[in-house]
C-alpha cells in the first residue's frame, strides 16, 4: 500500500474525525487511523479538514492543514478482512471560525441529494467511527466556508 500513496498524480481532498486532545496545535499527529471512502490514498501535500471527534468529546471541525508525512501501515497476518490503517501529520493552516459538527449535519440524510452537507454526514456521522476518508471537491468548497 505505501507505493499506492507515492504513485498518486492529482491532488485529493481529505478530511479526519478523530480524538484530538489540543484544537489548537500547529501540528497534529494521527497514528493508525482507519480509512474509508479512497482514504488511503491520502499523500503527503494533500489538503486535510481537521474534525475533532464528538466521540472524544470535540466539538466537529476545527481546522484545515498540509499533510507533511503519511505512512500507510502493514496489514496483520492472518486477518482477512482488515480497514486499511494510515499514520498522518497534519501541519495546521486554519482554525474553523464556525462550529460544523453532527448537530449541524444531521438533517442531511437524503443520500443521494448531493449536497456537501449530506456528503460529509453520510462519511463521518451515519457510523460512529473515526476515520480519514477523500473528499469531493464541492465538500471541499463548502468546508473551506467556514474558515
Amino acid at each position: 500500500m505505501a507505493a499506492e500513496l507515492l504513485l498518486r498524480d492529482e491532488k485529493m481532498m481529505f478530511a479526519i474525525k478523530a480524538e484530538v486532545s489540543d484544537p489548537s496545535a500547529k501540528t497534529f499527529a494521527f497514528t493508525a487511523q482507519k480509512t474509508m471512502y479512497s482514504g488511503k490514498y491520502i499523500a503527503r501535500g494533500d489538503t486535510i479538514f481537521v474534525f475533532a471527534s464528538e466521540n472524544e468529546g470535540g466539538p466537529g471541525l476545527i481546522a484545515s492543514g498540509v499533510v507533511t508525512s503519511a505512512e500507510a501501515m502493514a496489514k496483520k497476518r492472518g486477518i482477512t478482512r482488515q480497514t486499511p490503517r494510515v499514520s498522518i501529520i497534519v501541519r495546521r493552516t486554519a482554525l474553523a471560525k464556525r462550529r460544523l459538527g453532527r448537530r449541524e449535519l444531521k438533517g442531511f440524510s437524503d443520500w443521494r441529494d448531493g449536497r456537501a452537507e449530506t456528503e460529509l454526514n453520510f462519511k463521518f456521522y451515519r457510523q460512529a467511527t473515526n476515520k480519514i476518508a477523500g473528499i469531493s471537491d464541492e465538500a471541499a468548497r463548502f468546508l473551506r466556508r467556514f474558515f
